[in-house]
């Protein structure tokens, strides 16, 4: 069962109380319309979001930025708050102080903690607050592996994840997190599959995950093969996990792999920065079917060919990586991959490096789902923010809102038109009078599908840090049916 589904049904049990109420509404018998057929979309009730454990460095300070959008319909009360888990590697539920409280949507709050002892945390929004809601976890790490910015945004519960980009090479030091909100145990497997194939793992099948709790499992532990290219398969067999793979490098720096989408047969990569100086693609299929792609850059100019690299051929059961070089060439860009002949489900991440020589920092972008309706990223900055937006089918118009900042000032809006096959850079809304940390929340106006990637910098004594993170709907509202009263079933 994919995410999309798992999304819908926890969707659909949160507004039991509303459609309670539509059950019991008896339809106007005038109008003729049938009740029974229509659906409504209102906000989800209730949220569950999942943050990893941040670093394992004393070195590390690491903001939790919550936002929640406002969204009409939404209920009048609620409340939102993030908990530290029972403990890295042992059960049992806790009863600690919040690490944020947000106090009303439209607002970002923040939460800091420093060191390697940070825990994962578990964080849940009712009412008002749920709709939308956001959580970036932002580290820096000033030294070491994995040293410069990293980022990732908290996840819900899901049972299946594919992470292609991970490694299990001498100069990369790979964990999983896995982490449990509920009250019982969850059992999962994590495999391994490289250039040719499936990689023989030791301790992969029925990791137990204690409920409360989060586990980070080092990837070389799992096998003893060395490899640059590696996808990561997390399913989980029984109950629910949160997952996120954290990819740091001794010399290039490191970041938070965010699952791909579900497996496709086209996938867009949104939001390269244009000063990449290096770009290499991971792709991924899980069927039986070899999958040959068309592989194409969506630039601000238009839709371009990488010479050398027009196609992607990717074995089934095999991990295919290819590196780019410097794609963008000073333009921003996006990737494009779709199928060459028959269509076959692929999943996909690209690492890109700025910087040169012992100044190169790392980040990662999976394959995303399009912004859809409303999409939302938490923890920007005035100076270190850019915010691309592709439309690789169609032309599309979109509506920008920043919001207020953490520490003061109003929001501002801006509607912003995409041309088909491009990727745009956009200059965001008046930030004047902003203070603190703000929120950037994308809506599809018009047009067709579009796809939102968001960067932070940060300059640093010795390298520039930056992370990326995609803005894939954030399924604030749900489909909910029409109902109305039918006293035979009592009968």
């Amino acid at each position: 069962m994919n995410r999309t589904t798992l999304s819908l049904i926890a969707g659909t049990a949160a507004l039991a109380a509303v459609t309670s109420v539509a059950a019991l509404t008896t339809p106007d018998a005038a109008s003729g319309a049938d009740s029974g057929t229509a659906a409504a979309r209102r906000p989800v009730e209730r949220t569950t979001l999942l943050c990893p454990a941040p670093s394992s460095s004393d070195l590390a300070e690491t903001t939790y930025t919550s936002f929640t959008p406002v969204t009409q319909g939404a209920e009048s009360g609620g409340k939102a708050e993030l908990r530290a888990t029972g403990g890295q590697s042992g059960g049992g539920k806790k009863a600690r102080k919040p690490v944020l409280t947000p106090k009303a949507p439209g607002t970002p709050a923040t939460g800091d903690v420093s060191g390697a002892d940070a825990p994962a945390l578990i964080g849940t929004a009712e009412g008002k607050y749920a709709p939308g809601w956001t959580v970036q976890e932002t580290t820096e790490v000033a030294a070491g592996t994995g040293r410069g910015l990293q980022g990732v945004n908290c996840t819900s519960a899901d049972t299946e994840f594919w992470f292609p980009g991970a490694s299990t090479a001498t100069d990369r030091t790979d964990y999983v997190h896995l982490t449990n909100p509920d009250d019982s145990a969850a059992v999962v497997d994590i495999e391994l599959y490289g250039k040719d194939g499936a990689l023989q793992t030791t301790a992969g099948e029925d990791i137990t995950v204690p409920p409360h709790s989060s586990e980070p499992i080092l990837l070389s532990t799992l096998t003893g093969e060395k490899q640059d290219a590696v996808t990561v398969h997390v399913n989980v067999r029984s109950g629910r996990l949160g997952a996120a793979v954290q990819a740091l490098d001794d010399k290039l720096g490191g970041d938070w792999l965010a699952a791909s989408t579900d497996p496709s047969g086209s996938l867009v990569l949104p939001g390269i920065p244009k000063d990449a100086t290096s770009v290499r693609l991971v792709a991924f299929t899980p069927g039986d079917a070899d999958a040959d792609l068309k592989v194409r850059l969506a630039s601000s100019s238009g839709t371009i060919t990488p010479a050398g690299n027009e196609t992607l051929h990717v074995k089934a059961g095999m991990t295919s990586a290819v590196d780019l070089g410097d794609l963008t060439r000073g333009e921003a860009g996006s990737l494009v991959l779709t199928p060459t002949g028959q269509s076959v489900p692929v999943v996909a991440a690209v690492r890109v490096v700025r910087g040169k020589g012992t100044k190169q920092e790392t980040a990662f972008i999976p394959a995303t789902a399009p912004v859809g309706a409303r999409a939302t990223v938490a923890h920007n900055s005035a100076k270190g923010t850019t915010l691309s937006l592709t439309a690789p089918s169609a032309a599309a118009k979109v509506r920008v809102t920043v919001s207020a900042g953490s520490e003061g000032g109003g929001a501002a809006t801006q509607t912003y038109t995409v041309r088909s096959g491009t990727t745009q850079d956009v200059t965001l809304p008046s930030l004047a009078g902003v203070k603190g940390t703000y929120a950037l929340t994308v809506e599809t106006v018009s047009g067709g599908p579009v796809y939102a990637a968001r960067t932070l910098s940060v300059t640093g004594s010795d390298v520039t840090g930056f992370t990326i993170q995609t803005l894939p709907d954030d399924r604030g509202m749900v489909a909910v049916p029409e109902a109305q009263e039918d006293l035979s079933v009592l009968q």
